[in-house]
């Protein structure tokens, strides 16, 4: 099991190269098990690569427990647990790839 903080959505977070902002958050019915992923946008304006802007899709995993606590931010926090299984994965994939117009599609080890 994992603990996946829900960060605000529309909000930039800065990071090293650029920054990112989380879109929305998706709860995705599978095989009678809530996953979970988060569609964000990627920009890396500051690297030896040039200038890039990426959708992409986050894939924490099956919700075990929605928001049950929060950070010392204030930010929720739920219990996740990773999907494994590489059949499951491609599913996902399958599923996101058709409702979202994502680059790149991660999931959480």
């Amino acid at each position: 099991m994992a603990d996946y903080t829900h960060l605000p959505i529309n909000e930039q977070i800065d990071s090293l190269a650029g920054y990112y902002v989380p879109l929305k958050e998706v709860r995705l019915e599978y095989k009678g098990r809530e996953v979970l992923y988060m569609i964000g946008q990627a920009v890396v304006e500051a690297s030896c690569c040039g200038f890039q802007n990426r959708a992409y899709a986050l894939v924490p995993g099956y919700i075990v427990k929605w928001q049950n606590k929060t950070t010392d931010k204030g930010l929720p926090v739920s219990e996740v647990e990773p999907i494994a299984d590489d059949d499951a994965q491609e599913a996902v994939k399958k599923t996101i790839r058709q409702t979202e117009q994502v680059d790149q599609i991660d999931f959480w080890q």
